[in-house]
């Protein structure tokens, strides 16, 4: 049974702009179907489209069938009884889909109430065990706890079980699991998997990860500049791709598997995992027995970071890995001087860094040494500073540029990090998420920084761009010597910049040693788990096989 059939669908704004231009898909019943492309390729406006979500004064031809109803030209009456039974949709972001002022029960419990007719205690019931469905621990207390007091990847769930409530015939996912970390993504993925089949559910899965894409869909589509480039089976798309755009996608995706050179190199090697910076005399950066506790009122002290201990080589690269909570981000704000230490010391080019700078000219001094490159760059832009403007008051705050010079040296920097001299008076909201990505790292390099720390800084961003970042950040680290702290999730993106990485968990390291080593022969359970969550197409052969099979 066919659930959706979009045909030649084109959406126009009233300026003339063309967002969709003859798109075409169908999903059958049981079956997932990916769309996947870069960031404004329209992947999110086709989905939109399914359920009557279209920008004001949009003009629209074609046909947009979901179940036995017409989409395009419905009315509203149509439209939300196909929401509440049809098609229900997870967005990208929990926390903006949920009010921060009411618990998770009256969340799941309205629609319930409101579009099914139960009683409170029917709804009640009926919430709880979609929260069990999706796998959350303690159903009951959930449904009294807020959204602030539930992790990202325990939000999603509860979204997903709000999805859920009506029994839809279609789920819409749009980037579900962007940002989670890879054992977190693998538990909202089972979940998804897990519902589909036991519902019977068409799902239409909308991610930039291609490897998940791979995983997890039965057919993909592949979109770019509002049009359909390619379709077909996942296996034959990414397998044997024919058209450039998705063989550019493909390439620019990092990938845990060895290459033939690689793994014949850790042949040779006799196993023994190298600890980061082992044998460098005088590190750029030096972090000994560092620890760090918080006190919760009214609840156990945590121990965000216990005793760690990295060093960097001038020049060098080392990747610190772990799921959320793992200590990874208290780290990176202890190092640039956000957070104080309650034990341990900190050192950068031999000067000791330690203690968090309080007066204005220690604080300069610190910012000189250590920058950091955060997550989202939209919220560390002023958005009502120019890009431009941004770069150049960094220059004036830590130099003595008159503006015609500081204004020269914002262009180079902008330059160097592949953006173009108008770019320079562009505000934040009209730049896309790499290039704001860009203008943060630029505004770092500003003041030459002994160590830039990048922290989950490429984790929102779509493979073509996050493969431009990196390999910004390569060629800057070759150019100007620059030693790199860089915290991430994703062994495959920290594998591609980084020589040597660190293993994260609880607050500790669990495990160091060459990237390529720690992909190939991982020592700890934990970096194995890390190493099994990252999905990855069935017909891909896992890196430590690969690694065994030519030892």
């Amino acid at each position: 049974m066919t659930l959706l059939e979009i045909s030649e669908l084109t959406l126009d704004l009233p300026n003339g702009s063309r967002l969709l231009d003859g798109i075409s898909l169908r999903i059958e019943e049981g079956e997932t179907v990916g769309l996947v492309g870069e960031s404004g390729s329209g992947k999110s406006l086709t989905a939109r489209a399914v359920i009557g979500l279209l920008p004001d004064q949009a003009r629209t031809t074609g046909s947009v069938r979901l179940g036995q109803t017409e989409v395009l030209g419905a009315s509203v009456a149509e439209l939300l009884e196909l929401r509440r039974h049809t098609a229900s949709m997870i967005f990208q972001d929990p926390r903006a889909g949920i009010n921060p002022m009411r618990t998770i029960g009256d969340h799941l419990t309205e629609a319930l109430r409101l579009c099914e007719g139960k009683s409170a205690a029917e709804a009640n019931a009926r919430a709880k065990e979609l929260l069990a469905a999706v796998r959350l621990p303690r159903p009951e207390d959930h449904m009294h706890q807020h959204p602030h007091e539930l992790s990202g990847g325990m939000l999603q769930r509860v979204m997903i079980a709000g999805a859920l409530t009506s029994s839809p015939q279609l789920l819409i996912c749009d980037e579900p699991t962007t940002a989670l970390d890879v054992t977190t993504q693998a538990e909202i993925v089972a979940v998804l998997s897990e519902q589909r089949a036991s519902r019977g559910m068409g799902m239409l899965f909308i991610t930039h990860d291609l490897n998940l894409a791979a995983s997890l869909c039965d057919r993909v589509y592949v979109m770019s500049g509002g049009k359909v480039e390619e379709h077909g089976t996942a296996r034959a798309v990414f397998g044997n791709p024919q058209t450039p755009y998705t063989r550019r996608l493909i390439e620019a995706t990092p990938s845990i598997s060895l290459s033939a050179a690689e793994t014949a190199a850790l042949a040779q090697q006799s196993g023994t995992l190298t600890a980061a910076g082992q044998g460098e005399t005088e590190p750029m950066l030096a972090v000994e027995g560092l620890s760090k506790s918080y006190r919760r009122r009214g609840k156990a002290t945590v121990d965000a970071v216990k005793a760690v201990s990295v060093s960097i080589p001038r020049g060098g690269a080392l990747g610190v890995v772990g799921e959320s909570g793992s200590g990874k981000s208290t780290l990176a704000r202890m190092i640039v001087g956000l957070e104080s230490a309650d034990a341990g010391g900190i050192r950068v080019d031999g000067r000791d860094r330690t203690t968090v700078p309080r007066t204005r000219a220690e604080r300069l001094a610190h910012a000189r040494s250590v920058q950091m490159v955060f997550q989202d760059p939209y919220l560390s832009l002023d958005p009502r500073i120019a890009a431009g403007r941004s770069i150049e008051d960094a220059l004036r705050l830590h130099g003595t540029l008159d503006s015609r010079a500081a204004r020269s040296r914002v262009l180079e920097l902008l330059d160097q990090v592949g953006l173009a001299e108008q770019y320079a008076d562009a505000r934040p909201r009209t730049l896309s998420g790499g290039q704001r990505q860009r203008v943060a790292i630029a505004r770092a390099l500003a003041i030459e920084p002994d160590v830039l720390v990048m922290d989950e800084a490429t984790s929102a961003l779509d493979v073509s761009v996050q493969a431009q970042v990196l390999d910004l950040v390569a060629d800057i680290r070759k150019a100007r010597g620059l030693t790199v702290l860089f915290i991430s999730h994703d062994l495959a993106v920290v594998r591609r910049v980084c020589d040597e990485t660190v293993v994260m968990k609880a607050g500790e390291i669990v495990e160091r040693g060459q990237s390529v080593q720690l992909l190939a022969a991982p020592q700890h359970p934990y970096t194995r788990l890390l190493l099994d969550s990252i999905p990855r197409p069935a017909w891909e052969s896992d890196p430590r096989e690969s690694a065994a099979a030519n030892a």
